[in-house]
């Protein structure tokens, strides 16, 4: 099968979070003392890991270097895409946000690396012409503005569905991209003159000569600009609802292009595929942002030491808290395990210190999927979840929803998988009631327990 190609320039996102409540008695500025620091792929990085939770083979041609902040950007992409590398000059660029509450006090920003303007390799080459359908993801570091990659992009649109998210800082489009995708922001930028995202949309497509343009406006969904149609495209009203809860967009709009994309390699239209990504992208920021795909950077003992403890989930809990800790939860069935949730486990785990699985007992997973259900007993399930290296302890209840448990057990973070909005779980409530947090997740498209039960009793 082809792959969707991801070519841009990749960042290495780094969020320290800690706790703000006192000001430096040398200057009126907050003092952060840090909990925990994040690092996840940014830029085309992670532009290229979302696209991945949609499309089974992605491929991510980059700019790279063999520096500290390379190896840990190399070492995070590993987990979701196989990287074609460029030649980066320069050290890796590291964007830190220093986050307090909730909220962003300060960026900093190292590393100063751009592409090599030189030959590309026979496997960049290779992999643009196999691709399936392909995503720009321009951060302004030298990428999209390689000669012999644009020239290849300019002779593959005529053939293969080109997304191209732009920056202020980089090259116009090549000609001929399918859809092009910048925010009300950008589109200012590259349209001086114009103000209004339909004016903008129409101008910009003319002068890329792109077949589509969509002006992105947050909370407002985009403006398509589609041949001769202009058609607004907002967010559906139930996620724009959700989406206010959480301020931190960051990487919105990769969401928002690689939702796009992977629509277009599907074969949807233009317009499909943008109705989609404005829903994906609202969806993304309801969920809580970029921060999704975050790794908690620890000592590499600290989580092996809860674990040797031993104890229930209640005790581990409390050693959690008593250590200054964040404790996450999830919940479900888990009735035959499968990579949809193994990803779900891996991204909840990454949110916190330690994390407690509510599993549904056999008769709660009756009431819920019927008499023939579960095929693997709770005492099975149980142990094997236990076995993940993302499972710190399992605890199972006999109710229709997880409510009652998590009263007594009080997570910090409450995280479901699917297409939930906030306020749609049941248990939402309880968790907002004692001040805990939920984030939601996206689904591995095409796994679910029930399908492949469908699937087994098909082949019999």
């Amino acid at each position: 099968m082809k792959p969707l190609v991801v070519i841009g320039d990749s960042i290495l996102d780094v969020d320290i979070e800690g706790v703000a409540d006192r000001l430096c008695p040398e200057a009126p500025v907050p003092v952060v003392d840090v909990e925990r620091q994040w690092l996840r792929p940014g830029g085309a990085g992670l532009a290229a890991a979302l696209a991945a939770q949609s499309v089974d083979t992605v491929s991510l041609i980059t700019a790279t270097a063999d520096d500290r902040a390379g190896r840990t950007l190399a070492r995070l992409l590993d987990q979701h895409v196989e990287v074609v590398p460029m030649t980066l000059r320069g050290e890796t660029v590291r964007k830190t946000r220093v986050r307090a509450a909730g909220q962003s006090l300060l960026r900093l920003d190292t590393g100063g690396g751009t592409a090599d303007a030189g030959s590309v390799s026979a496997a960049v080459t290779s992999t643009l012409r196999a691709a399936g359908a392909i995503l720009v993801a321009d951060y302004g570091r030298g990428v999209a503005a390689h000669p012999r990659i644009r020239r290849l992009l300019t002779e593959l649109a005529r053939t293969v569905p080109v997304v191209w998210d732009p920056h202020p800082r980089g090259p116009a489009p090549t000609p001929g991209a399918l859809l092009v995708s910048p925010n009300l922001k950008e589109a200012r930028h590259f349209a001086p003159g114009y103000q209004q995202p339909d004016e903008l949309a129409k101008v910009l497509r003319d002068e890329w000569v792109a077949d589509s343009v969509a002006v992105t406006t947050g909370s407002g969904g985009a403006v398509l600009a589609n041949g001769k149609r202009l058609t607004v495209v907002p967010v559906p009203a139930e996620v724009r609802v959700a989406s206010h809860i959480h301020s931190d967009t960051c990487g919105a709009g990769d969401r928002f292009a690689a939702a796009a994309a992977a629509a277009l390699f599907d074969g949807s239209t233009v317009a499909d595929a943008v109705t989609h990504a404005v829903e994906a992208a609202a969806r993304f920021v309801a969920a809580g942002g970029a921060a999704t795909l975050s790794t908690c950077d620890r000592r590499p003992t600290a989580r092996k030491s809860c674990v040797e403890q031993g104890g229930s989930a209640f005790e581990l809990a409390a050693r959690i808290r008593a250590q200054g800790g964040r404790l996450v939860a999830t919940g479900g069935c888990f009735d035959l395990l499968h990579p949809g949730h193994v990803s779900l486990l891996r991204q909840a785990r990454a949110m916190g210190d330690a994390l407690v699985v509510c599993l549904n007992s056999d008769a709660s997973v009756r009431n819920l999927k019927g008499p023939q259900r579960p095929i693997v007993a709770a005492r099975d399930r149980a142990r094997l979840l236990t076995e993940l290296a993302s499972v710190d302890a399992v605890v199972v209840f006999d109710e229709s929803t997880p409510s009652a448990l998590l009263e007594r057990l009080r997570p910090d973070v409450w995280v479901k998988g699917g297409d939930y909005t906030g306020a749609e779980l049941p248990e939402a409530e309880v968790v907002h009631g004692y001040g805990g947090e939920i984030a939601l997740v996206p689904t591995v498209p095409g796994y679910s327990t029930s399908q492949l039960v469908a699937a087994a009793r098909s082949a019999d």
